[in-house]
């Protein structure tokens, strides 16, 4: 059996789902998507059982701005699953689609593994098995502000004669700590009941530098004081070894890795126990340890350790199977709470700067780039001798802030050298890539001074396989750090002029 996005038309001339598939010549035919505007929900499949879902399949636009939507689209995270099994009052699956397919943070990532594939980061398949005695209903919700554009979709099941009494549901609950709660582990998943749990996908954006993942993860089965599952860190929880980056593998994978021991950093990976799924008769608790190594200036004692409390910002969806209903009471929360808030204390675009008094020699346009939500300034000098580029920004308060920029690389761009109000911060940025890309180069740890302050980056050379000298600049940002920075103090009244610090 198969519920599908296929054209059906009613008498009326419109889109009726009790009707047969148009099926002629007529265009009308090919029109097999639907538009979700904000607040909407769509119903993809409400069917009587017993039966067994085996196959899903969805696509729609992304969020960029393109023909089809000019206004751009809804996000994957602003759009949850919903799956509902025998009329119960609560959905055994609810989480916001790209986080169900492993697709963290509202980006399109490719994943290929056994239960789940995401083609070209817009094809998303699940083959997991999702049996169902009396009905099921699969929904999708707009949670967003803009609508969903050209959803197709294709669920694929069963129909059964019966299904054995003690069949185990499919269940996959969201859950998110923004950040993680200090003095307790982070809680995948905690139900009573029997089953098996077959996979974790896990969101961390970082709040403080260094590595985040030292964590270990505990399962608990059964009721037991002591996890009779003890790892010895996330990454090798995902079956990764000295940190994380990305991959896509049957049972494991790092769909998305931005960049190392950055404040604000973005790592999503996804663990499935397909060939060895952790049963439990009685329950199960699912959980991770928030610790790693951290900066001097975070740990009360001002010094740099592997074992440190971190307060990152977590998310994730836990898969089991289970007889009963489940006791977990986590609840995916709106998608206006799903958005990661914002760390930039002070944001200034460099598209904003492109007077003669901000450069040197060589011109400046600004371009569009699907890297951006905004423009980014290009700067086109010919030669390193006399380029350079400044951004003035303000600073109002005294507070712990981490200075960097957000920059684009390319095949044609030179090596720049950043100072700040003329002193030195950091050593020279390579912005060289045989591909456009953009990252985020981070310059310095600081407490600045209430007042103006100027950012210049003066071209020192190119790499040797550069075609030139350009400048893809988005903005210079000030970020903020944890709070316990604000509460140690110890480099409260250190002079950064005279020895500019970065931690790593």
């Amino acid at each position: 059996m198969r519920a599908t996005s296929t054209f059906r038309e009613g008498r009326s001339g419109r889109y009726d789902p009790r009707a047969d598939p148009k099926a002629d010549r007529d265009e009308k035919s090919n029109w097999d998507n639907f538009r979700v505007a904000p607040g909407q929900t769509h119903v993809l499949m409400d069917v009587k059982g017993p039966g067994v879902i085996t196959h899903l399949w969805l696509t729609f636009l992304g969020p960029e701005p393109q023909t089809w939507a000019p206004g751009g689209s809804a996000t994957h995270q602003d759009m949850l699953l919903r799956i509902t099994w025998d009329g119960r009052p609560r959905p055994g699956v609810e989480a916001p689609v790209g986080d169900f397919f492993a697709n963290c943070f509202g980006r399109r990532s490719a994943v290929n593994s056994l239960p789940v594939n995401v083609e070209d980061a817009d094809s998303y398949n699940c083959f997991w098995h999702m049996p169902f005695r009396k009905s099921a209903r699969v929904e999708i919700v707009n949670q967003g502000d803009k609508p969903v554009h050209l959803l197709y979709y294709n669920v694929d099941w069963i129909k059964k004669d019966r299904l054995p009494e003690d069949t185990p549901y499919f269940h996959a609950q969201y859950r998110q700590e923004y950040p993680a709660v200090p003095g307790k582990d982070y809680v995948v998943l905690d139900t009573r009941g029997k089953g098996h749990y077959v996979g974790t996908v896990l969101a961390v954006r970082t709040r403080s530098p260094s590595w985040f993942g030292e964590g270990d993860e505990k399962v608990f089965i059964d009721g037991e004081a002591k996890p009779s599952l003890w790892g010895t860190g996330t990454e090798d929880y995902f079956l990764s070894a000295w940190g994380l980056k990305q991959t896509s593998t049957p049972y494991f994978g790092v769909p998305y890795f931005d960049q190392w021991g950055i404040v604000g950093g973005h790592t999503s990976a996804y663990r499935w126990h397909v060939g060895d799924p952790i049963v439990f008769q009685k329950g199960i608790r699912v959980a991770f340890e928030h610790s790693g190594w951290i900066s001097p200036d975070e740990n009360p004692g001002y010094r740099s350790t592997s074992w440190n409390e971190r307060e990152d910002d977590y998310s994730s969806v836990a898969f089991w199977y289970q007889t009963g209903q489940p006791t977990f009471t986590a609840r995916a929360p709106h998608a206006r709470d799903r958005r990661l808030p914002s760390l930039e204390r002070v944001v200034v675009h460099a598209r904003d700067f492109t007077d003669a008094a901000h450069r040197g020699a060589g011109a400046v346009v600004t371009q569009r780039l699907a890297l951006y939500d905004g423009p980014q300034l290009l700067y086109k000098p010919e030669r390193a001798e006399g380029a350079w580029l400044e951004l003035p920004f303000a600073v109002r308060k005294k507070e712990p802030l981490r200075l960097l920029l957000r920059m684009t690389k390319s095949y044609d761009f030179g090596r720049y050298q950043a100072t700040l109000n003329g002193v030195k911060v950091g050593e020279p940025m390579d912005f060289y890539s045989p591909e456009i890309d953009s990252a985020e180069f981070h310059l310095l740890d600081f407490w600045p001074e209430p007042g103006r302050y100027t950012l210049r980056l003066e071209c020192v050379g190119k790499n040797p396989r550069s075609e030139g000298h350009y400048l893809g600049a988005e903005s210079v940002r000030l970020r903020e750090r944890r709070p316990r920075v604000t509460r140690f103090g110890h480099d409260r009244d250190k002079d950064w002029k005279k020895k500019p610090e970065l931690y790593r």
